[in-house]
């Protein structure tokens, strides 16, 4: 599976940036998709998830009712739309595939096994 991320750049505060994630697979709707996140001497952290077919989704704390996570089964993408964004949301954002035979949005960095480049995301006070 590869990942390819596209969408960051610089934003300022409240601004809004969709990020997009083209997944080469054959079995995109049988794959779980997260966005995840690291920002300067941090740990990568979970954003968000999605299922196989949208129908559940996880997020982080922080992100709830600004993020939203959604998928195009046919496009093989997953997107994330990110509104008023803040500073601190300032990281390089990586999608990534969860290819287990479950169902399940994972939170956990080590259950996805898949992973884009990386996008940068700027957002200035």
């Amino acid at each position: 599976v590869q990942l390819q991320a596209f969408g960051g750049g610089l934003v300022q505060a409240g601004g809004s940036l969709r990020l997009s994630c083209k997944a080469s697979t054959r079995s995109f709707e049988e794959t779980v998709m997260g966005w995840f996140r690291q920002a300067p001497g941090k740990e990568r952290e979970f954003v968000a998830g999605i299922g196989w077919n949208g129908e559940s989704t996880k997020y982080q704390d922080s992100v709830k009712g600004r993020f939203t996570i959604s998928r195009v089964n046919r496009f093989s993408t997953v997107y994330l739309q990110m509104n008023r964004l803040k500073p601190e949301d300032t990281a390089v954002y990586y999608c990534a595939a969860q290819t287990t035979p479950y169902n399940r949005v994972g939170i956990v960095t080590s259950l996805y096994n898949y992973w884009g480049q990386g996008t940068l995301v700027t957002v200035s006070s």
